[in-house]
């Protein structure tokens, strides 16, 4: 007879899951990827050591899920700045609300951005940390794209100038971030840069 389990066995077995995912994120918050350890999770879980160890073979595959989930929360978080901005304004306008969204959740948690972004990870958190920057590439072609439609922008290859965008925000922010200095001048010179990359006036930076 095959076991099935009940729904309450599973509601527990998915919170305690959920449990060591959220001590792990937040572990990275404060120290980074490499300070952390299993026994750290478990700790800051209040589990023992082999109860994490049951959910997740190794450090790669328990922060590989800490990568996915925290890179969700800031793509959601970009995205939903540019649907706000969108009801209100341009296209534009809401490309340049989801790159300050971005950029300023960075400087306002310097640790896990660098973690997010740049810190040498294991290989499995590395594929998370592509996924993660393809989504944001993703969320800016098609704000890109729908600037150009309407008349916003210059034509243009939205999905390479997103990717462009992308990829200098983080070159960008990786020493600041590394430093914990990131700040609002760093995040003004990257929306007056996101500008110019689009061909759009810079003068309607993101408030």
């Amino acid at each position: 007879m095959v076991y099935r389990r009940t729904a309450a066995v599973q509601e527990r077995l998915d919170a305690a899951r959920s449990r060591i995912v959220t001590a792990a994120l937040s572990l990275v918050a404060e120290r980074g990827y490499a300070a952390c350890s299993m026994a750290d999770v478990a700790a800051r879980a209040g589990i023992g050591v082999g109860t994490v160890y049951r959910y997740f073979p190794g450090k790669g595959e328990l922060f590989a899920e800490v990568f996915r989930d925290a890179c969700s929360r800031e793509v959601a978080a970009a995205t939903a700045a540019g649907v706000r901005a969108a009801a209100t304004g341009t296209h534009t306008d809401s490309l340049l609300a989801s790159v300050h969204t971005f950029c300023d959740r960075a400087c306002r948690a310097p640790t896990l951005a660098y973690a997010l972004l740049a810190e040498p990870i294991d290989a499995l958190v590395d594929t998370e940390r592509l996924a993660f920057r393809q989504s944001f590439a993703d969320a800016f072609a098609a704000a890109i794209r729908a600037a150009v439609e309407a008349g916003e922008l210059p034509d243009q290859d939205a999905s390479l100038t997103a990717a462009c965008i992308v990829g200098a925000i983080g070159e960008a922010l990786v020493v600041p971030l590394a430093r914990g200095e990131a700040d609002a001048r760093v995040l003004a010179a990257l929306e007056t840069f996101t500008l110019r990359a689009l061909g759009a006036p810079t003068d309607r930076r993101a408030s």
